[in-house]
């Protein structure tokens, strides 16, 4: 008889291509990934995965596998959302993933309150570019500048963030005035490499610098803050953060970047959970108070 345990192992190593990602996801070591693929490739007598210089591919029988356990991982996930949510306690995990600066400067130090008033809830924040599925358990709660395309979730709109033009004074004093009407010619870019929820502002900045080079892309946005307080080039920053770091001024462009949206996502089966409901409440009460700080314009 298959071990549902196998079956969760072996997706995790196909979702994510390797043991040690998969590993992290799992929150175990990348051994046990490997012996219980070898586990479940032994009881099936067939070959799953191969692994190459890409990671690890699915074999044709690993396909067919896969869609098989994914409809069987949804009935198991269906059937956990239903019993956990006859749960009045407000007490246990609640899992909530977020971009690395909403974590830091937004999530962290609300949750500090929420600790005080439920010291029986446990607050575990994922920062991650990529969004985790909901459906999937992967996280309870999700703070995102964009809404992400998965279904049986409910969206909800708690606040926006303004961004803004930026380089150090130390760069702009090397580098001379901008000309944007010429489109930036002999600056530089640092842009966002794979990251959905800023991609509308690297548009926005490319389009108003179209003659300078981008010299560095990184999904992080803690890292184009520091970046360009260290002279690294122009950038279009989430003016919350940007305007309290060190180094950085803000340059006045002909346009507005534009805002993006704060939204707060959980998973219908999931939002009555008392645990997970308290943390939405508070999630959203702490960024509302916040919101003269992140969009100064839109708060009056």
């Amino acid at each position: 008889m298959l071990d549902w345990d196998d079956l969760r192992y072996f997706l995790a190593l196909a979702r994510h291509g390797s043991l040690s990602s998969a590993a992290k996801a799992l929150h175990v070591a990348q051994s046990t990934v490997g012996r219980r693929l070898t586990s479940l490739e032994a009881s099936l007598g067939v070959r799953l995965l191969n692994r190459t210089p890409d990671g690890y591919v699915p074999t044709l029988a690993g396909q067919e596998l896969r869609l098989k356990a994914e409809r069987l991982e949804a009935e198991v996930l269906t059937v956990e959302r239903d019993i956990s949510g006859r749960d009045t306690q407000l007490s246990g995990l609640v899992r909530i993933t977020c971009v690395e600066t909403v974590a830091a400067h937004i999530l962290a130090p609300c949750f500090a309150a929420l600790q005080r008033a439920h010291p029986d809830i446990v607050i575990e924040l994922i920062p991650n570019s990529r969004e985790l599925s909901l459906a999937m358990r992967e996280a309870d709660i999700s703070v995102r500048l964009t809404v992400p395309e998965q279904h049986d979730l409910v969206v909800r709109r708690i606040g926006s963030v303004a961004f803004g033009l930026y380089a150090s004074s130390g760069y702009l004093k090397e580098r001379g005035e901008l000309a944007m009407d010429d489109g930036c010619p002999g600056h530089s870019l640092i842009t966002q490499l794979g990251d959905d929820h800023e991609m509308t502002q690297t548009a926005w900045l490319t389009d108003l610098a179209p003659r300078a080079r981008v010299a560095m892309q990184t999904s992080s946005h803690e890292a184009s803050v520091l970046a360009a307080a260290h002279g690294g080039g122009l950038a279009c920053l989430a003016c919350f953060r940007a305007d309290t770091q060190s180094g950085l001024a803000r340059i006045e462009a002909p346009t507005e970047p534009p805002r993006a949206t704060l939204s707060l996502i959980v998973h219908k089966d999931n939002r009555d959970i008392p645990r997970i409901r308290v943390a939405l409440t508070h999630i959203t009460e702490s960024v509302r108070k916040m919101r003269e700080v992140l969009d100064p314009e839109t708060a009056t």
